[in-house]
């Protein structure tokens, strides 16, 4: 044994691409926790059923016995292939697929359960018998068993204490170094779970990365020094976790369960600049495992890598102009927007083509003719009229479709494709600058967006195609999409019923134009054996191939304004989040940050407005929203970062509110009653025109 633990002492930090070949080091265990290493036992004889245990546990009840149970537990967590024999569904069978692990979870979960409820000396016995499976001598690669076993030991729900965090902490490095090939089917083992215990164990290694980076006791933990592979090991386990969620449709939990807001706390972008330099190398980073980082997070991340890349560009503005000896001007330092209102389009088009070096400055706007200096206002507004204007259906970019409420591109052909570039740099520019946009495209697009993140360097290669299915058509064109669906589930003679090829008709201008979906698609029938291939090139056709102009022009202009590394952490989803803000709304927390003007908050009116407004239903308070701040979405940062103002308004109370959507302002005449102002402002706020929506 002292040899063992001399041999084990100090072992360097295991990185993410070293496969573990020696045992672990067991220095940082009790006394009583040490176990000694047993040779290879011999495969068990078939112990009791999930009824036996039981009806075992129940004796206890009225007998007050435990020693049935403990030799039970004894046996069972003494091994690897113990675990197997009592766990697994049928001992003789192999269960070498990804799709069945063969254990049955239900006595998995039984076990599990009883355990947290038998005495301090069997769950010890349990404890030891895990121990003495990981420090075991390993010869040649991991048997499917082992992996088994690996599976069982992880939804151990004593690792929740933290006074098991140190054996907790090597079963998941052993985990974590497992080769891809195991990985591989674990994820596919993961995915079989219930939502309940695949949720448990997300939270389980959550809270063991959080405890480890602010324990509360830290003298229950070793030194950071003895174990800074703790973090590495639970983060990889946690991607298999992640993998294993977006496997399934829908997932297990929502992504933003893996969240750790514990992160929110650290030094983020020393994690991002680790990151940068190392990438996936062996110097950690959580940005090598971007899904526990939470989208408030991410947002600080990309703002501060803006703001530096926004000071850099400044600075070596300042510096040109300086070794030309020419006086510097405060204006460089900034993107200045020149627009008329009457041409607002075609002045914004011309300005950012003229100024694409100054992309990356803190944003300002003049609208000519008009006095004023761009605290903000002014900037929002120019977003807003913009939106306004280019999303109007008559403008033809962007086809609005009522049933998904959300708009697509239109894929008339045209020879300048620059303003699909000009929205493009409008999206990039409200991410950059903290502004949230009333856009609803949908998830799709972002999808497309992020394809690749980082705009390649080669400039033939293709750009904003992903992978579509069916599911992403139906977020755009419902209806298309469910006659689809049915083309596919027909149990008839699609040939002879439906008649149609593979060749497809658009209407541009007026004019009805075929393309085909495959060389000679317009020769080639849809068949019963065929219509899967039919359904997938007319969704591409639709998503990718008949926009593909438009939408490259757009992936441009947005990667213009946001070429960052930054991007790589995001997920679609978190990206439309930044640039549309979050649907989750808090009425009580804007009700908290609200600033008042002429008013205090307890005035007889206020308290009316949000005893009115906290009684709303959903669609009421994301109008109020709208009305107010031009979009029913939230920001990152929440209701707080609205600014949200109630301004007393000296009027007659038979008026209507009004509201400065540029500052998030509502202008409130002082009504009488309570009665008055709901009456009022529901009428307010449900005829007030949106912006971009028919």
């Amino acid at each position: 044994m002292k040899i063992l633990k001399e041999k084990m002492r100090d072992l360097p930090p295991v990185s993410l691409d070293v496969r573990q070949k020696q045992r672990t080091s067991i220095d940082t265990l009790s006394s009583e926790m040490k176990a000694p290493v047993l040779s290879e036992p011999v495969l068990p004889v078939q112990p009791k059923t999930m009824k036996d245990f039981q009806e075992d546990v129940e004796k206890v009840k009225s007998s007050g016995d435990w020693k049935t149970v403990h030799d039970f537990y004894l046996t069972t967590f003494d091994s690897f292939p113990e675990l197997n024999t009592v766990f697994k569904k049928d001992v003789t069978a192999s269960f070498n697929t990804i799709e069945d692990s063969g254990i049955n979870a239900k006595f998995v979960n039984a076990v599990y359960d009883a355990l947290l409820n038998t005495p301090q000396d069997i769950q010890k016995t349990v404890l030891k018998g895990i121990i003495n499976s990981l420090l075991r001598e390993w010869k040649g690669p991991r048997t499917k068993d082992d992996l088994r076993a690996y599976f069982i030991l992880l939804q151990n729900p004593q690792f929740n204490n933290t006074s098991t965090y140190v054996i907790y902490a090597h079963l998941l490095r052993q985990i974590a170094t497992l080769v891809e090939a195991d990985h591989h089917f674990l994820v596919h083992w993961l995915k079989k779970l219930s939502q309940k215990s695949f949720k448990q164990l997300v939270e389980r290694l959550l809270q063991f990365i959080s405890l480890r980076l602010f324990p509360a006791k830290p003298e229950e933990f070793p030194p950071i020094t003895k174990c800074s592979w703790w973090i590495p090991s639970a983060s990889k386990v946690l991607a298999l976790l992640n993998t294993a969620n977006n496997l399934v449709h829908p997932p297990l939990i929502p992504y933003t369960d893996f969240y750790n807001s514990t992160l929110d706390h650290i030094d983020l972008m020393e994690e991002y600049h680790t990151w940068q330099s190392f990438g996936n190398s062996h110097r950690f980073s959580f940005c090598q495992y971007p899904f526990v980082i939470s989208i408030a997070a991410k947002k600080i991340i990309i703002q501060r890598d803006s703001e530096q890349q926004m000071i850099s560009i400044a600075r070596q503005s300042l510096v040109d102009k300086v070794s030309r000896r020419q006086r510097p001007d405060m204006n460089m330092l900034f993107l200045n927007m020149k627009v008329r209102r009457t041409h607002l389009v075609s002045d914004s088009l011309d300005e950012l083509t003229r100024k694409r070096a100054d992309l990356k400055k803190k944003l300002k706007v003049t609208f000519v003719g008009e006095a004023g200096l761009d605290m903000g206002g002014l900037t929002k507004e120019w977003f807003l009229l913009l939106i306004r204007q280019i999303f109007h259906p008559d403008y033809g970019m962007f086809a609005y479709h009522k049933d998904s409420h959300c708009h697509w591109f239109s894929s008339f052909k045209c020879d300048n494709y620059s303003e699909f570039r000009l929205v493009g740099i409008l999206m990039g520019l409200a991410v950059y600058n903290s502004i949230t946009l009333d856009i609803r495209f949908p998830p799709c697009c972002y999808k497309k967006l992020l394809s690749p993140p980082i705009v390649p360097s080669d400039q033939n290669t293709p750009v904003g195609i992903c992978s579509v299915t069916i599911d992403d058509l139906c977020q755009i064109m419902p209806e298309l999409a469910h006659g689809l669906s049915e083309l596919l589930s027909y149990e008839g003679n699609v040939e002879e019923d439906f008649y149609s090829t593979f060749q497809v008709f658009q209407e541009e201008f007026g004019i009805i134009k075929s393309y085909n979906l495959k060389p000679g698609g317009d020769k080639i029938p849809v068949t019963n054996q065929n219509r899967k291939e039919y359904v997938q090139l007319y969704t591409d056709f639709l998503l990718n191939k008949s926009i593909y102009k438009q939408f490259a022009a757009f992936y441009y202009g947005f990667h213009s304004v946001c070429a960052s590394n930054a991007l790589m952490l995001l997920r679609p989803e978190e990206v439309e989040i930044l640039v549309c803000g979050s649907p989750e709304l808090d009425m009580h927390a804007l009700q908290r940050s609200t600033q008042y003007d002429g008013y205090a908050k307890t005035d007889l009116t206020i308290r009316y407005f949000w005893d009115v407004v906290l009684g709303f239903p959903l669609d009421l308070q994301k109008k109020l929203l709208h009305f107010t701040t031009g979009s029913d979405r939230v920001p990152v940062g929440g209701m707080a970062d609205l600014n949200f103002k109630i301004s007393k308004n000296e009027t007659s109370t038979n008026w209507l509110p009004v509201a400065h959507t540029c500052f998030n302002q509502l202008c409130l005449p002082p009504y009488k009653s309570k009665k008055d102002l709901k009456q009022k402002l529901i009428i307010g706020i449900s005829n007030s025109e949106g912006f971009g929506l028919e």
